[in-house]
This record gives C-alpha cells, sequence and structure tokens, in this order.
C-alpha cells in the first residue's frame, strides 16, 4: 500500500510494510479527491543493524543515534529501510518509533519488512489480508551503512536540532523543569508501561511537571485497566488529552521562559513546545521517567528494577 498524511509523521506506517508519506494539505485533498499523487521515486538507503540493543536502551534511543549520525539532510528524499537482528527483536510499537522518525533524517518513509509480528498485529487492527513486500536480492541502494548496537547507551538529543545528539553520560545531571511523555512517537501502551516499571511506588521531583499524554483513546483505556495510569498518576504525572499533548505548543505543558523539558516527542527546534526561549531536549520514555524521578536529565539503567 501507499500512505499518505497530512502530517510529516505520516511515516510511521513503514513499520506495517506500508510506503508511507505525509505531504502537504493540497497534495491531500488532491489524494482525497481522484485517488492519485505524483511522486518522485525514490532512492533507498539501506540501515543493517547489528545485535541486540541492551538493558534501558530502545528503539528511541536507537533512532536518535541513527539521526545523529547521518544527521538532519542524510537521507533526503530516501526511502530509510531497517533490517536486522536489533530490528527484528523490537516489538511492533518499537519499530513505529523508529519508522516515526524517518523524517528527522530527511527520509521520505522508513520500511521495514514485514514477520510474523507484523502480520499479527496487522490481523489484529484490520480485516484485509496483508499483502507484505520485501526488497529485491539484487536492489540497489543509494547508501548502505551497518552499525553494532550492543553497546549502544542511552541517548538524547540536545537543543535545539534533532541531529544534535549524545550519549545520556554528555547530559546527564542537567537541571529540567518539565518531562514529558506521550507523541504520535512515544504514546503508545508499551512507552507507558516502561516508565510505569521505572516509577512504581515512586515520586517525580516536586521541581519537576511531569506530564503524561497517550497517544489515543483506545491506549488510555488499556493503561487504566492495567493500572498502569495509576501507577504515573501517584508517583506524580499529570495525564491529559489523549493527542498530541504539548509536543508542538498548543496544548497543556507550554514551557516558561529559559525552562528545560525533557520529552518523548520528534522534535525539540526553537518553539516547537510554544516558546521559543525554552530548551527541549528529546529521549526514551524510560530516560524521561528516570529524569523526572531526578529533576535532572539522568540514566535509567539506574532506575530499573
Amino acid at each position: 500500500d501507499l500512505v499518505v498524511g497530512a502530517d510529516s509523521h505520516a511515516c510511521s506506517y513503514g513499520a506495517l510494510n506500508a510506503f508511507s508519506t505525509g505531504v502537504g494539505s493540497t497534495d491531500l485533498a488532491a489524494a482525497m479527491i481522484s485517488g492519485k499523487l505524483w511522486f518522485k521515486v525514490p532512492e533507498s538507503f539501506k540501515f543493517v543493524l547489528n545485535g541486540q540493543l541492551p538493558a534501558g536502551v530502545y528503539a528511541k534511543d536507537l533512532i536518535l543515534y541513527l539521526i545523529g549520525q547521518v544527521t538532519a539532510d542524510g537521507a533526503t528524499y530516501m526511502a530509510a529501510e531497517y533490517v536486522g537482528e536489533a530490528v527484528r527483536a523490537l516489538s511492533v510499537e518499537g519499530r513505529l518509533t523508529m519508522s516515526n522518525m524517518a523524517i528527522e533524517m530527511g527520509a521520505k518513509a522508513g520500511l521495514m519488512e514485514a514477520d510474523e509480528k507484523t502480520l499479527a498485529w496487522v490481523q489484529q487492527h484490520s480485516q484485509r489480508e496483508p499483502r507484505p513486500v520485501t526488497s529485491d536480492p539484487d536492489a540497489v541502494y543509494a547508501r548502505v551503512e551497518e552499525y553494532e548496537v550492543s553497546n549502544l547507551p542511552p541517548q538524547v538529543a540536545k537543543p535545539h536540532t534533532v541531529d544534535n545528539v549524545a550519549p545520556i553520560t554528555e547530559v546527564a545531571g542537567t537541571p529540567i523543569q518539565q518531562a514529558v511523555i506521550g507523541t504520535c512517537t512515544n504514546g503508545r501502551l508499551e512507552d507507558l508501561r516502561i516508565a510505569a516499571q521505572i516509577l512504581q511506588d515512586r515520586k517525580i521531583n516536586p521541581q519537576v511537571r511531569f506530564i503524561v499524554a497517550p497517544a489515543s483513546r483506545r491506549i488510555m483505556l488499556e493503561a487504566i485497566k492495567e493500572g498502569v495510569l495509576q501507577t504515573l498518576i501517584e508517583a506524580g504525572a499529570a495525564v491529559v488529552t489523549p493527542g498530541c499533548g504539548p509536543c508542538v505548543g498548543t496544548h497543556n505543558g507550554v514551557p516558561s521562559d529559559g525552562e528545560n523539558v525533557i520529552s518523548t516527542a520528534n522534535r525539540n527546534f526553537k518553539g516547537r513546545m510554544g516558546n521559543n526561549k525554552a530548551f527541549i531536549y528529546l529521549a526514551s520514555p524510560a530516560t524521561v521517567a528516570a529524569s523526572a524521578l531526578a529533576g535532572e536529565i539522568a540514566d535509567p539503567r539506574e532506575f530499573i528494577r
């Protein structure tokens, strides 16, 4: 399938083996009216990810690392293709996180092969018969990069660009005033569970505002049934309406001048959260939860039980 959406992070569906990309409002209207759209066929950028992510390191850390390596325009108008042992080990939720941020390296799509996890997920969420595709054995790539990720530490994107990425050791200890878990990148049930495991029977730092925005109504209901939201609220979270939350600066959570925010969102440009005098750091739900506890950017590996 080819999927278009009016948000640049429509590329998330690449995790489900669909070519999915964001378009502008005019192009979307044309697609809705005619069922057709003009595209230049992109070249492909293959990422071969070997090894297993260590404890305390997640899909968000992996994609931030890759963006830091290739830069924000390193895959411009390419189809990023993620393969390898590390990708196969990810849940579908983790894969969605990686495909979601393909746009942050300039890519047109973030594609993954369909395996048994993908097909099981699709069968749960769709009545259609899936028709997965794979790359040809003789496929030509504009660029191929191979990474060993078994020793990858947690990663953080520093203000004010997503490719300004550093290992957690470089930014640990930076004071924060706000922590956000949610958005289309990391607002899924798996993300809320990871945060709840760290925050169980603990209280966030009293100097931190901790905002949780489930990605959808369904996810919010599941988190309530599992007791995940109760754990987060007891730790000190303010749960807001499912959706984008503070990510785009139009909801609760607009930071004040000079404040540092650590968020699971996908962008940290100046003014992204509604105030161009704030500083946004991007990290995994585990790192955000650990930082909310510490009152400063913290290594989640120190808090995982």
